[in-house]
């Protein structure tokens, strides 16, 4: 079995981290019923003796001690990590693997890059090579952070760097969550265009999550709540809201709720590596499958059913209604209509009692309505894991390489050209040590191309697919 290790970086990638590791020992809590240390839990914790002093009480069999995450928890201002070590994870965590700073980085991908990742790289680099060491197979690093404010973005590119580097032969799968154009980070479209220069860069997949899709799909389950229909209730155990107590928690934090759901989606992500089924996926093979070219890795996420994900009480969705939703754009995790664009590939991850068959029956109900590039008509990955979501029958989680995400990308290049020709706030940048005007020049070079990339698909779409004949053998 392999192991994968978090980075969480910054403000929003810990509290995102933080529901993830919430939701997932309650997951393996509802499968491993006899707290037996097995290897569906070693793929993401340690099993630890406290009772030993140092790195000598790792137990990797036998009875649950203390359940220690494979994770790397950095922010340049303590508040969100403090948090997390005075709740109810803290004896998740080994507080050698914590980085924190107190100032900040003040919405500046600059001072996150240039500042704060030449001063912790050692320190980064230490606990990086820590957590790959407590790993007997380690597969995958996965990246927890935000594109619009200064640590996230800065510091969570620099070590995505420092990733490839150290360890270029294990995956780096990105989860960045993108501002929306109501931000209120006014830098955030130079943070975010710099750090996309670095994801294309260095990333093997980029999931981009929209976080005004993230609230649009929250404002849809209230007002199924509030409205009353369907004799919608929220039930006390909700898995979006994460905790006891949570309907009042949720109002006071209306990212919980957002945050739960991005922590859903690497659950059902990584639930073929953790558990069994009838059709696994490795997480290198989504890689394998799905990105053609090195720099088109960024893949459109859907997951379904999404109400039942926020645990109201609205009738279980039919399987087929399922399969139709992960490809509706009510159900993306960014705006993007991918029905409507270019697929390059795209994988179903299936959870729960869900048979091979309905799979295929699906897939050839919907093939028609869904147009793939001429030279990847079956462009199609399938996995089947037989442990469902907590409290859920089933559950799906489609990655699609689609032409969709170009918009998302474009009225990014949009809001920075706004900012760039007025060389608005731009000195703030400017004032730290090694970056230059040229620094935004390139990265816009950067964003450009990747579009121009997508340009030139979708240009192929309405070209005939050719039906090559089959190659025929002489006996």
């Amino acid at each position: 079995m392999t192991q994968s290790v978090v980075v969480q970086v910054g403000q929003c990638g810990n509290q995102i981290g933080c529901c993830f590791w919430d939701l997932a020992l309650r997951e393996h809590a509802a499968v491993n019923q006899k707290g037996i240390y097995d290897e569906a839990l070693s793929s993401f914790f340690r099993n630890v003796d406290t009772r030993v002093v140092g790195d000598g009480g790792s137990i990797s069999k036998g009875k649950i001690c203390t359940l220690k995450a494979r994770a790397v928890l950095i922010d340049m201002e303590e508040g969100v990590v403090n948090e997390i070590l005075q709740g109810p994870l803290r004896d998740v965590f080994d507080s050698k693997q914590l980085i924190t700073d107190i100032s900040g980085s003040g919405n500046n991908w600059a001072v996150g890059h240039k500042v704060f990742g030449n001063l912790y790289q050692e320190q980064i680099l230490e606990k990086l090579r820590k957590s790959a060491e407590h790993c007997d197979c380690l597969q995958c690093f996965f990246i927890i952070h935000s594109m619009g404010g200064g640590t996230g973005s800065g510091l969570g590119t620099f070590l995505l760097k420092m990733l490839k580097d150290e360890f270029p032969e294990v995956y780096r799968f990105v989860t960045s969550v993108y501002p929306s154009g109501e931000d209120d980070v006014i830098t955030s479209p130079y943070n975010s265009i710099l750090a996309m220069k670095e994801l294309n860069e260095h990333a093997d997949c980029v999931l981009p999550i929209d976080n005004q899709s993230l609230f649009d799909i929250i404002s849809k389950i209230d007002l199924m709540v509030n409205s009353g229909k369907l004799g919608t209730t929220i039930k006390p155990k909700s898995l979006v809201t994460s905790s006891a107590g949570a309907v009042k928690k949720r109002h006071q934090k209306p990212f919980d709720a957002m945050n739960n759901i991005v922590a859903n989606l690497l659950l059902n992500l990584t639930s073929s590596a953790r558990f069994e089924g009838s059709l696994n996926m490795d997480l290198n093979e989504i890689s394998m499958n799905l990105v053609p070219f090195p720099q088109l890795h960024y893949l459109v996420s859907s997951l379904t059913p999404l109400y039942t994900l926020a645990d109201v009480n609205i009738p279980t969705r039919r399987l087929d209604q399922m399969f139709s939703d992960a490809f509706s754009k009510d159900h993306q995790l960014i705006r993007a209509d991918p029905k409507h664009s270019l697929y390059l590939a795209c994988a179903l991850m299936v959870r729960g009692n869900v048979q091979v068959s309905d799979l295929r029956r699906n897939i050839e109900r919907l093939k028609p309505s869904l147009q793939f590039v001429s030279w990847n008509q079956e462009g199609w990955k399938t996995s089947l894991c037989s442990v469902p979501p907590v409290g859920h029958s089933h559950s799906l989680l489609a990655l699609a390489n689609n032409t969709c995400v170009k918009p998302t990308f474009m009225e990014l290049r949009e809001r920075f050209m706004r900012l760039y020709k007025k060389k608005a706030h731009l000195h703030h940048y400017l004032q730290i040590e090694g970056m230059e005007e040229s620094c935004f020049m390139e990265a816009l070079s950067s964003l450009s191309g990747l579009i121009e990339e997508y340009n030139q698909l979708d240009a192929t779409k309405s070209m005939p697919v050719e039906d090559f004949p089959r190659l025929s053998v002489a006996m």
